[in-house]
């Protein structure tokens, strides 16, 4: 397995580990609340924070662990990034519309916040798989 291989396992269970611990503490307080009272800006943005230094430390770690194949790509592992960086751009650039939606019908911003943090989660989850599926079916 190459070092973009373990990049990309590592950002997929990462982001999706994340996100499902936010989403899940945010979202259990929903049934019968008032959405405009609860907090959500403050574990957003430990949930975004927790995200990249977990992605960065998981990373360091794999290079540690394999440090011959820290930090060596070739043709092939660029191409699969690029394919993958497109796939995340088209999934972002679809589940944006359902922000822009609810910002245009007024809804109330605990929703409008959390629809474009699922968004972008979903974008680096699909960028991550289809990078995967990629270096397992071969490119």
């Amino acid at each position: 397995m190459t070092s973009e291989e373990k990049r990309s396992w590592i950002y997929a269970v990462v982001g999706a580990g994340v996100a499902a611990v936010y989403f899940a503490t945010v979202l259990s307080q929903v049934p019968g609340a008032d959405v405009t009272r609860i907090a959500y800006v403050r574990p957003m943005l430990i949930a975004i924070a927790a995200g990249i230094v977990l992605g960065i430390l998981a990373g360091i770690a794999a290079a540690v662990f394999s440090p011959k194949d820290a930090g060596r790509t070739d043709e092939r592992d660029r191409r699969i990034n690029r394919r993958g960086e497109h796939a995340g751009f088209y999934v972002m650039s679809v589940a944006a519309i359902v922000p822009l939606a609810l910002a245009m019908a007024e809804a109330a911003h605990f929703w409008i916040a959390n629809t474009l943090y699922l968004a972008f989660v979903l974008a680096t989850v699909a960028s991550s798989i289809v990078k995967i599926v990629l270096y397992r079916r071969g490119f």
